[in-house]
């Protein structure tokens, strides 16, 4: 006969955590004050109130994995001096937003995704927003 554990009503399964994709990215940004979320199955990165970038790493529609700048159109032009690969995310539609992509796929990837951890540092002005939600908090006080 087998023994019953005395605390086995009290398990619970255990959710595993995926794994950071490119994990090299927050290494280059840790020096700075970041925090990181989990967003649309991503894993998104901020630095104070705003947010700088999201991670990408899946299966569907994995021509748009790679980081994703959050940055707005009107640094589209000399972001992509800096970065020849960079381009609009595929998945959000035909319509221009801020949020932009180093695909993982293309042959610049890492480099590129390290020089925009470098001016993330460096707190150039193009990359980085805050988000609606945290504006209106802001705002409040």
């Amino acid at each position: 006969m087998k023994k019953s554990r005395p605390n086995a009503a009290f398990e619970f399964p255990v959710k595993r955590r995926k794994a950071v994709p490119y994990q090299f990215v927050l290494d280059a940004v840790g020096q700075l004050p970041i925090e990181t979320r989990p967003m649309f199955g991503c894993l998104a990165v901020y630095v104070q109130d705003k947010i700088v970038l999201m991670l990408r790493e899946k299966q569907k529609q994995a021509e748009d994995n790679g980081v994703w700048l959050a940055t707005t159109a009107e640094h589209h032009q000399s972001l992509r001096r800096e970065f020849p690969n960079m381009r609009s995310i595929q998945l959000l539609g035909k319509e221009v937003t801020g949020w932009q992509v180093l695909p993982a796929d293309a042959p610049d990837f890492e480099p590129a995704a390290l020089r925009a951890c470098e001016l993330i540092v460096a707190r150039d002005p193009r990359i980085g927003k805050v988000p609606k939600s945290r504006r209106s908090k802001t705002n409040a006080h």
